[in-house]
């Protein structure tokens, strides 16, 4: 999985610019994610890739847009210094992993592949060699992703219809 990094304070309108908000489709709002910060993004990114970002990462506006995009893009996961934490419980409810991690976000570089083990928080920089350790989600949480988000874990868990 190949990474692409950007740096602190990527806020939610340059995840997904505001004028790009009038379709809620995932796909249509794939197709703009990143376009301010990295016009060739949503051309490049394939699925499996992995967002490395520094501190605050989702500061900004509480639109749950700026993960679904990520997510609707195809990406795996997003591995950041620290989240915005509106971004954090965004990405969660709809069932998109997010890993925090300052020593990787300071040293895994665009265009490393990297491997991610959410069950053990194991973080492999396989063009490095160099591993890191993040939190494990806890298993609430861990059943929230697998199941697609959290409506679609609490219809698992019959609480929702």
């Amino acid at each position: 999985m190949k990474v692409f990094k950007y740096g602190d304070n990527v806020d939610t309108d340059v995840i997904i610019p505001a004028r790009h908000l009038n379709n809620p489709d995932p796909k249509a709002l794939a197709s703009h994610c990143m376009e301010d910060i990295d016009a060739d993004f949503a051309k490049t990114v394939q699925p499996g890739d992995i967002i490395v970002g520094g501190a605050n990462f989702g500061c900004g506006s509480s639109r749950e847009h700026a993960p679904l995009s990520i997510k609707a893009c195809g990406v795996k996961c997003v591995i950041a210094a620290s989240f915005a934490r509106i971004f954090y419980r965004n990405s969660i409810n709809i069932g998109f992993p997010i890993m925090e991690c300052p020593e990787a976000a300071a040293e895994i570089q665009a265009g490393d592949q990297v491997k991610v083990d959410f069950a053990t928080g194991k973080i492999v920089d396989e063009t490095t060699g160099k591993e890191y350790q993040a939190a494990p989600f806890p298993a609430f949480v861990s059943e929230i992703i697998d199941n697609g988000g959290l409506l679609r874990s609490l219809k698992v868990r019959g609480v929702a219809k």
